[in-house]
């Protein structure tokens, strides 16, 4: 293949509109056949203790939230949701949607992209609402990339979460985990297996969002809302990984633009 037949292909994928689909039987199993593979090979490579489960809804959809400290973290948060019999749909960059293989178990298993910064980013709202409305769990993170704390507190958080929260009116549950990167550090290529790591995942109680919504759902939500939803989330994140780290966590909260600490109140998004 020429040098310009790759780069055709590569801006034909970029530009291709992406397909998603809402939850069905076949998708489904498709999604129980990669966990059954996933799950040996986790639980082969990590040994872990998961506390408050009971927590998980099983009678109703709902929101997770979860601090991010590391590419491979999102099976971590997934998998106590999966086993409590629930599965897991992740809000995720449009961009993995248009890899080769992973782009199409992606779309066939329903997960959500997020079109940043495009008129169709009303599209991933709206198939995160099916999902709840279906009785799933959506999981999300607040800070929507990898924690740029240097010392992998969770940072100030994005407004998309709080969003979902107040659009939906679902119940929102953190999912807090610690030392999955130890295995694989931040933006590391190469895993760390040796000695055997241990992952701790605590999942704490649904948050109080219900001062802050509107009597109806299509109300205006104010960026003070807004921002207070997203406050409370890592508020509660932050806690978990203190219990999780055994350590009080720093004042404030790490703001990936200015480089440093700021105080609770402003988003990554102001």
């Amino acid at each position: 293949m020429s040098t310009d037949e790759r780069k055709s292909r590569g801006t034909s994928r970029k530009t291709r509109p992406i397909r998603t689909t809402t939850p069905s039987k076949s998708g489904d199993r498709l999604f129980r056949c990669v966990a059954f593979g996933v799950r040996h090979v986790l639980d082969l490579m990590l040994s872990k203790t998961w506390t408050g489960t009971e927590k998980l809804r099983r009678d109703e959809g709902y929101i997770v939230v979860a601090n991010h400290v590391t590419e491979i973290d999102p099976t971590s948060v997934a998998y106590p949701v999966y086993m409590t019999g629930t599965i897991p749909r992740f809000l995720a960059k449009e961009s993995l949607f248009r890899v080769p293989v992973l782009g199409t178990v992606l779309s066939r298993t329903a997960q959500i992209p997020v079109f940043r910064g495009s008129m169709e980013a009303k599209k991933s709202l709206e198939s995160a609402r099916a999902v709840i409305d279906a009785g799933g769990a959506v999981l999300i993170y607040p800070e929507g990339t990898l924690t740029k704390d240097p010392d992998l507190w969770p940072m100030a958080g994005r407004t998309g979460a709080a969003r979902l929260a107040m659009a939906t009116g679902a119940p929102v549950i953190p999912i807090a985990h610690w030392g999955d990167q130890e295995f694989l550090a931040p933006k590391a290529t190469r895993p760390r297996p040796f000695p055997r790591k241990h992952v701790h995942v605590l999942v704490g109680d649904p948050l109080d969002l219900s001062d802050l919504r509107g009597e109806d759902r299509t109300d205006h939500v104010s960026q003070q809302a807004l921002a207070e939803a997203t406050d409370r989330m890592m508020d509660a994140l932050t806690s978990l990984v203190e219990q999780l780290r055994g350590e009080k966590a720093p004042d404030g909260r790490w703001d990936p633009r200015l480089k440093q600490r700021v105080p609770r109140t402003r988003t990554n998004e102001e």
